[in-house]
């Protein structure tokens, strides 16, 4: 039977087309309008459009155009069921099939084939994302051949199928896409609002400018306020007057981009009482998203802790000074009766003409007394209230001074070493305490060896870091160590916290006065360094002096190193002498007429002043630090030297502030002795100064 004649020009269908195309957006029409025109302009039993599985060698027709009297294929079916052709389907190449009977690939099922109205036919793949995942097709009943316009126009409708399908695929993806972001946006949106609603810690939006633009809830449980009355409103209305400032400054950082964390301030609740807050903050464009945490209870807590804490400091001072007191009492209550009791017996003696027993009890009396003032001293340097007189040494030199006087005090069962540090950096401090401090130690060192063993005494150059200056309680930098080590008993914690404590001891009533450590303590913290204690029970201690290093001048010659001045007779020097105390400026007016010098006397500062800035000739003044009248012994020195550049002067004291002496540093031509003096060590040293 021969062709059908067939349309060549398939313009105008492919203008159907597109117009069919238009409206549609569902996979199975868009396939089933191109299988209609396909149908109807090439005038062939079927067409249609199927979806491939390769695995399975399977096609899936939704719907597909037949013409009157034709059935639908729609579902799906096996390619193997129809010939081989599967294979080249499966490489990219379309099928072209003039007769199933004919054809090598669909003889042995031409009859399934026909069956199904499709005795020839073309198979057209469609691929997308380059996979072969559709097929286009025309079938028709009988033996047909096809012309390549028809082939052609085919491809065309294929592709136009093609890229419409996937493009409808994308909107509805995207549609899909954007109801889903919808959809979770919807969800975080009440999720925030919930967190917002919900959230009893403050959750702030400010801007730069410290408006609020908005607050949540919980601002109202926490500070009382509604968010109306807060939104729109400058956060310096509701903060706590006292931290505007930093709170500015705290903002400004936030916005500059530089997150806070943990910035803690004070805002003010509605009925006026203060609220403490703990903020972090994030920041986005000129807004600062803040969350505030209220720690006004935890703030409530440490203030109750420090109030304990400081209450239980104040009682342990007061257990301190009253054992301190009872210390001093029992002492100075010793010494008083020593002294009374040798000075009532000197009165009935002297009554009596016994004159031989005076000397013992004045030796009696200046024993009892001396001891006044080394118990004196003791105290001060506990107290870090001594009046040092600091020099630049080299420990190591000190050491070695005191080596022989170590040896002979600790005795022959110990056997001490002495290592010093090459190269040993200065130290400024006063070498006569220094001297009492080292020999407490190595005493201390002998008493915790009863049956004897080793002493070592060692200096080093330390640097203490952070941590180590932390763990020292000292500043870091360059320090020296002295450290004096013993084989001994060792000390229990309990006895290590308490060893600095004064009057505090573990020896025997009556061996001990319990002053050393403490005096040593008090020492090395006002000389700006640190004491610290490593003891083992049964293991032995360690003892460690710290001290900053000098970095000024050189070393200076020990005042124990200096040649004692010989004792001679004055020759006539004028020596100015104040002092508020009567007894005292008696004793020193005395003292200076016996030696041979012209004494002259006032009780206060102005009265010294006076002299000094009047024609009255003076080569020394010898004065006591603390004065009545509105001038301390330093100011009328300095008063004094305006007018007279080269006035040596002598300061004489009991208790001064180190700030009023000049915290030990002294102007050239100054020097100073400590009360309780030695009748003899002050004439000696006015005798040292006036001759230079």
């Amino acid at each position: 039977m021969p062709d059908t004649p067939r349309s060549t020009d398939f313009r105008p269908a492919l203008y159907e087309l597109s117009d069919s195309f238009r409206e549609l957006d569902d996979t199975a029409a868009i396939s089933y309008a191109a299988g209609e025109v396909l149908g109807r302009w090439l005038k062939v039993s079927r067409a249609g459009y199927g979806t491939i599985d390769r695995i399975a060698e399977t096609i899936t027709i939704e719907r597909d155009w037949n013409a009157p009297g034709i059935a639908t294929l729609a579902g799906t079916l096996q390619f193997r069921d129809y010939g081989s052709y599967i294979d080249d389907l499966k490489r990219g190449e379309t099928v072209i099939c003039t007769d199933a009977f004919g054809d090598p690939r669909t003889r042995e099922t031409a009859d399934a084939l026909v069956a199904i109205s499709a005795q020839s036919f073309i198979n057209m793949p469609v691929t997308e994302r380059g996979g072969f995942v559709a097929l286009i097709y025309l079938n028709h009943a009988t033996a047909r051949s096809w012309s390549e316009e028809e082939v052609a126009f085919l491809r065309d409708v294929a592709e136009r199928t093609r890229t419409l399908i996937e493009r409808r695929r994308a909107e509805r993806e995207l549609r899909e896409l954007a109801a889903s972001l919808e959809r979770q946006v919807a969800e975080r949106t009440a999720d925030r609002d919930r967190i917002w609603r919900n959230s009893r810690d403050l959750l702030v939006v400010i801007g730069a400018d410290g408006i609020f633009r908005a607050v949540n809830p919980a601002w109202t449980a926490i500070l009382g306020h509604e968010p109306e009355e807060v939104v729109g409103r400058s956060f310096h209305q509701f903060v706590w007057p006292d931290d505007a400032r930093a709170t500015q400054g705290a903002l400004d950082t936030a916005a500059s981009q530089s997150d806070l964390t943990n910035f803690e301030n004070r805002y003010r609740r509605k009925d006026g009482t203060q609220r403490w807050i703990s903020w972090q903050t994030s920041t986005e464009g000129d807004l600062v998203y803040a969350y505030g945490r209220n720690i006004t209870a935890e703030k409530e807590q440490e203030q109750t802790l420090r109030l304990t804490q400081e209450a239980l400091r104040q009682a342990q001072k007061m257990e301190a000074v009253g054992q301190l007191t009872g210390g001093i009492a029992h002492d100075f209550n010793n010494l008083l009766a020593g002294i009374t009791g040798s000075l009532e017996m000197l009165g009935k003696r002297l009554e009596q003409g016994r004159l031989d027993s005076i000397p013992r009890y004045v030796d009696a009396a200046q024993g009892a007394a001396k001891r006044a003032a080394a118990l004196t001293q003791r105290l001060l340097a506990f107290s870090r209230r001594q009046t040092l007189d600091p020099r630049v040494i080299n420990l190591n030199r000190l050491v070695a001074d005191m080596e022989e006087l170590i040896r002979r005090t600790v005795g022959p069962e110990i056997t001490i070493e002495v290592v010093g540090a090459g190269g040993l950096w200065l130290v400024l401090v006063d070498p006569n305490q220094f001297e009492n401090a080292l020999l407490n130690l190595c005493i201390n060192a002998r008493d915790a060896m009863p049956t004897g063993g080793r002493l070592t005494i060692e200096t080093a150059n330390k640097w203490l870091d952070d941590r180590a200056a932390g763990e020292r309680e000292l500043p870091p930098g360059q320090y020296v160590s002295l450290c004096v080590t013993d084989t001994g008993t060792g000390m229990t914690p309990s006895v290590i916290e308490r060893a600095f404590d004064p009057f505090f001891t573990t020896k025997p009533l009556g061996q001990g006065t319990g002053l050393g450590l403490s005096m040593i303590y008090g020492f090395v913290r006002q000389s700006g360094g640190q004491v610290r204690i490593y003891s083992e029970v049964e293991e032995g201690t360690t003892m460690c002096l710290y001290l900053p290093r000098h970095l000024g001048e050189g070393e200076d010659t020990p005042p124990g190193l200096l040649p004692a001045p010989e004792a001679a007779a004055g020759r006539g020097e004028v020596v100015l002498v104040v002092d508020d105390d009567v007894t005292v400026r008696m004793l020193v007016v005395d003292v200076l007429t016996d030696a041979g010098y012209t004494a002259m006397e006032a009780a206060d500062g102005p009265a010294a002043l006076r002299l000094l800035q009047s024609y009255a000739h003076i080569d020394l003044l010898v004065t006591d630090v603390g004065l009545p009248g509105g001038l301390n012994g330093r100011q009328v020195a300095d008063a004094g030297r305006l007018t007279r550049p080269d006035l040596k002067v002598l300061f004489i004291t009991g208790y001064a502030d180190n700030a009023v002496i000049g915290n030990g540093y002294l102007d050239p031509g100054m020097q100073i002795v400590t009360k309780p003096f030695a009748i003899d060590a002050l004439r000696d040293k006015i005798r040292e100064i006036l001759e230079g």
